[in-house]
């Protein structure tokens, strides 16, 4: 008789074959794609900030290209354990990008996800599928799955018991942002500030009446100016004592990732959640940190995207 093996475990994250159901240009700079799918339901979305990659489609690898180079009969769903290995083995030319997403909603019950995307012309291989994307269009996208024992990733957001909420971001923010005004209770207090490439960008958003958001509308070629500027205002503002500044490491924006994530508090106080582009919110990190002197494990700090620099696999 054969030794019995175990049943490999099911992975934390997974790839899910998805159809595009609608496709709706909800401001100039913004579009909102619902992805439909037979295993959708069980998408997971553990926080409001939730994380996905989109594997983009390619003229030498589509959809079921990809899905089929994960694939064995023997692993969970029928795919391989080691699906992220396998793609990373593939040649170049077959090798799909993938980019990451934040999840605006999902509806289990309808096996549908959401995901907001910012609209910036063809200029890269997500942009021109985002851009081009009709009804019936087959994606993959690789998010957690709800049926693993093994612990998810890809949320941020922990504010844990602070008293006052910060969020800021540029457009490429504005989802994960607009999740969590939405997500907060209705004693929840702060502000929230928006940059957005244009007037015409300012969403409609629901946020407790003690958090005010500000929208913040480009007028300069700099992403991420005003919002600096506006998130220094209020900083010193509200800290009204006296804090001394910390140095803080210098991050090369251009060679490295500026993510730095603080761990969950339990004492009130201030919690701040910053993304956008790097260069960006590397000032804002230091005008925080070094000028006004808020203590670093109060704030998350993310990149999201650097100017000039596509996003590497």
């Amino acid at each position: 008789m054969p030794p019995l093996t175990e049943a490999p475990a099911r992975p934390a994250y997974r790839p899910y074959l998805a159809t595009v159901a609608r496709a709706t240009r909800i401001a100039p700079h913004f579009i909102r794609i619902t992805l439909t799918g037979d295993d959708l339901g069980s998408v997971g979305c553990t926080g409001p900030d939730q994380r996905i990659k989109l594997v983009v489609p390619t003229p030498t690898s589509s959809a079921h290209d990809f899905m089929a180079s994960v694939a064995d009969e023997s692993g969970p769903d029928g795919l391989a354990p080691d699906w992220y290995t396998r793609w990373r083995e593939l040649p170049d030319v077959l090798r799909n990008p993938l980019r990451t997403y934040t999840i605006r909603a999902t509806r289990p019950e309808q096996a549908e996800v959401d995901v907001d995307f910012v609209a910036h012309g063809d200029t890269g291989p997500a942009s021109a599928w985002v851009e081009s994307a009709r009804v019936g269009a087959q994606v993959v996208i690789i998010a957690p799955d709800t049926r693993s024992e093994l612990a998810g990733g890809g949320v941020e957001w922990h504010p844990g018991a602070a008293t006052t909420l910060l969020m800021a971001g540029d457009e490429t923010a504005v989802p994960a942002i607009s999740a969590i005004l939405e997500s907060l209770p209705a004693s929840a207090t702060g502000a929230a500030f928006l940059e957005v490439p244009s007037a015409a960008d300012v969403l409609s958003l629901q946020h407790p009446a003690g958090v005010r958001v500000h929208w913040l509308v480009r007028t300069g070629t700099t992403p991420g100016a005003q919002l600096g500027d506006s998130v220094r205002g209020w900083a010193t503002r509200f800290l009204t004592a006296h804090h001394r500044g910390v140095e803080v490491s210098d991050v090369d924006v251009d060679s490295e990732i500026l993510w730095e994530v603080p761990a969950e508090r339990t004492d009130p106080g201030l919690y701040a959640w910053i993304a956008g582009e790097a260069g960006a919110i590397k000032l804002i990190r230091r005008c925080l940190v070094t000028e006004l002197g808020v203590d670093r494990t109060r704030v998350a700090f993310m990149g999201y995207w650097r100017t000039g620099r596509s996003e590497a696999n």
